[in-house]
């Protein structure tokens, strides 16, 4: 899947989607929230009404050329990120993605939920919401409860308050650090 899409379901958790779309906008990253529905709005696990930029009928899906500057990102929130991983071929996609080279970023329960759904990670680092690394540990993944994690083409962070950091990860991984000083400095952290 070419570009950077956030996927969001009903539940997301608010903060972990709109402060990691802020932080990649301010960085330069065009990204689009896509509604795994086929209705442009979703609604967060705090009532939040979101309009995403693109539904889930409406998604051109560009396999050809997929490469690691290619970004699938999960936010957490229950119950959205059981809802991202019910989705068959929302996960089928990501498969192919990521067994393409693109790179998958999930934050709070989502790493457990929706990336372990991806064979390979074993010996991967990795964070998430504690109580939700044991699908991944299974895997042969390694937990640390680190605010974000980036391990190669997988990018994760620990839950909302970590949310800032978890889309500076993202910026980091796709433009280096210098653009995470820049925005961190217009954000003042």
């Amino acid at each position: 899947m070419k570009g950077v899409h956030i996927f969001l379901a009903d539940g997301f958790e608010d903060m972990e989607a709109i402060a990691t779309r802020d932080v990649l906008l301010r960085g330069g990253v065009p990204v689009l929230t896509v509604s795994i529905s086929n209705d442009y709005l979703v609604e967060s696990s705090h009532g939040l009404q979101v309009s995403a930029d693109t539904s889930w009928a409406d998604l051109e899906v560009m396999e050809p050329g997929t490469d690691a500057q290619d970004v699938m990102i999960f936010p957490g929130g229950m119950p959205g990120s059981k809802n991202l991983a019910a989705h068959e071929e929302l996960m089928e996609i990501m498969q192919d993605h990521f067994a393409r080279g693109g790179a998958v970023a999930a934050i709070c329960a989502a790493p457990g939920l929706v990336l372990s759904q991806l064979p390979g990670l074993s010996g991967r680092k990795f964070t998430c919401f504690e109580g939700f690394q044991d699908a991944l540990i299974a895997q042969g993944a390694v937990y640390t409860p680190e605010p974000a994690v980036t391990d190669g083409n997988v990018i994760t962070g620990r839950g909302a308050g970590c949310a800032v950091a978890f889309g500076l990860a993202i910026l980091g991984y796709l433009k280096g650090p210098e653009a995470v000083a820049k925005v961190s400095a217009g954000l003042m952290l």
